[in-house]
Parts: C-alpha cells; sequence; structure tokens
C-alpha cells in the first residue's frame, strides 16, 4: 500500500488540505492533482494517486479553498481566479518538500480542473508535463451542450446569488448534479448516476455550489492557451461526453505542439470507475513513463 500522509499549505491566507503519496526514496518528479467542478479528493482521486505512487512518483492532492477539508467562507464557493491561486499555491509548496524534483513536475486535472491545469501550465517554470482527462477546455461548448432552457435558469439563479451576497446574506445554493430537466450544473443523462458512484460508501459530499459560478463558466475557454502548453500534454476524450463535450477537446489537442490525443467510445464518468478506470490510468502511466522517466 503506497505510504500517504496528510498535508496542508496556504493559500491567499487560508488552509487548503489534501495528501501526499510518496512514490520512494530519492528525488523523484511528482504529480499535483485536484478534481473538477465542486468535487473533493475522496471521489476517487485517490485511485489515481494509489496507482501513480506504485509507479514511483510523488503526489500531492489537494481540495480547493471553500470545499472538502480545506478552509473557506462560505463554503461550496467556486472560484476560477481562487482555484487557479490554490494550483500556484500547491505546487510551490511541495516543491519544498523533500525527495521532489521541482523542475519535474507533472498537472493533473480532470473535468474543471482538466482546463484549469492547461490555463495554468504556460505560466509555471518546471512543469515536465500535463494530464487532462475529458477536460473542461471550451466553455461556449459546454454551455450549449447544456441547452438554452437550462442556462437562463442558471443564469437566473446566478443574478439571485449575486443578490445575496451584494446584501451580505448566504449564498444561494444549486446542485451541482441532478437529474435531467432539473436545476442543476451538470444534468446530462447519466450524470447524476455517474457521480453517486465516485462517491465512497458513507462519505457525506456537499453537492451544491454558490450560483455565482455560472456567470463564469460560458467565457472559461483554457483551450485559448493551447498553443502555449510546450510540454508534452495528454488530453483523454469520452467521445459520448454529454458534459464536457468531446469536439471542444478534440480541437484542443490541434493547437499544442506536443500534444496526445486519446478517444474512448465512454462517457463522462465512465472513465473513473471498473471497467473503464485501469484503461485509462494506464494510458496515463504509460504517458509519463515516456515523458517523465524516472
Amino acid at each position: 500500500m503506497p505510504s500517504r500522509s496528510d498535508i496542508q499549505f496556504q493559500s491567499k491566507g487560508l488552509t487548503c488540505r489534501g495528501w501526499f503519496y510518496s512514490g520512494g526514496e530519492g528525488v523523484r518528479p511528482c504529480i499535483v492533482m485536484a478534481h473538477g467542478f465542486g468535487g473533493v479528493k475522496e471521489m476517487r482521486l485517490d485511485a489515481y494517486a494509489e496507482r501513480f505512487s506504485s509507479a514511483g512518483y510523488h503526489v500531492m492532492v489537494f481540495d480547493y479553498r471553500h470545499f472538502g477539508d480545506s478552509d473557506g467562507e462560505p463554503r461550496q464557493l467556486l472560484s476560477i481566479r481562487r482555484q487557479h491561486q490554490d494550483w500556484r499555491a500547491a505546487i510551490e509548496y511541495v516543491r519544498t518538500l523533500a525527495g521532489v524534483d521541482g523542475a519535474r513536475m507533472v498537472l493533473w486535472g480532470t473535468s474543471f480542473s482538466g482546463g484549469h491545469v492547461a490555463a495554468i501550465a504556460p505560466e509555471v517554470q518546471g512543469i515536465a508535463a500535463v494530464i487532462s482527462q475529458v477536460p473542461h477546455l471550451d466553455g461556449a461548448a459546454t454551455a450549449m451542450a447544456a441547452g438554452f432552457k437550462q442556462n437562463l435558469r442558471l443564469g437566473f439563479a446566478a443574478f439571485r446569488d449575486l443578490l445575496r451576497m451584494m446584501t451580505g446574506r448566504k449564498p444561494y445554493y444549486v446542485d451541482i448534479v441532478a437529474a435531467p430537466g432539473e436545476l442543476g450544473a451538470m444534468t446530462a443523462p447519466g450524470a447524476l448516476e455517474g457521480v453517486l458512484r465516485l462517491i465512497p460508501r458513507g462519505f457525506e459530499y456537499e453537492k451544491v455550489v454558490a450560483a455565482r459560478i455560472f456567470l463564469s463558466v460560458a467565457n472559461y475557454s483554457p483551450s485559448r492557451k493551447a498553443s502555449k502548453i510546450a510540454c508534452p500534454w495528454l488530453i483523454q476524450v469520452a467521445l459520448r461526453d454529454l458534459t464536457t463535450p468531446s469536439k471542444a477537446a478534440v480541437k484542443a489537442s490541434k493547437k499544442a505542439a506536443r500534444c496526445e490525443l486519446i478517444t474512448y467510445d465512454l462517457d463522462h464518468f465512465d472513465v473513473y470507475v471498473a471497467p473503464n478506470f485501469e484503461k485509462s490510468v494506464g494510458d496515463q502511466i504509460d504517458f509519463l513513463k515516456r515523458h517523465v522517466a524516472l
């Protein structure tokens, strides 16, 4: 069983918490990981980290401010700017740890954070590789997939949340995932069942988010920085993805000089769990062995 320890670091005055997995003795590359839209580390990131650690890589997994074990009020506040700050703080922190090769860092993101790592990578020195699993790379494409009526409902909820913020009240929350036709960030067929498969038995998952984020998602397109990613970049696309449209990721892959694209005939959440998890993580480890050798 890989060795795991609790860690914490500061991001803009608040404490982010997570886990560090040792890949073994000596100086080794480190993979930094965080979850997607409203996700927390307990939702299958440990499964990936254990595989990477067993392959010989150090791994750090963290929760964003306002989510999971990390500090931050109000709870469940998703800010793209703040999450980017947390990524930078996480990278700076893990570079201070004994045995971590700070010049060979790997950024790993999935879904919404699959876009974060693409946005962050060109701005940070010492990034040896990037992995984006079923990533959000084009905000307009994601918004179009949700449909006009749902976008209208989410926009109304966002303005309601902003009004509450301006009057000093607690946020107006919307479900992160819901059944088709209901109000939620992710309502594609199978999304609710897919998220439920990521939650460990007995784990209490806060499945709401402050609605103000819905004013930002459509304008958040990390693919605009794709051409600036100089290091090897693996994009894994689920061709039947109704949450983060696959065409946007395929298009983005063509903009980066060293991008490797792997497609799977799967839905968005299928890659996280059996029987498809082993193929997905196996492809990631193969990519790492070729580009970030131990």
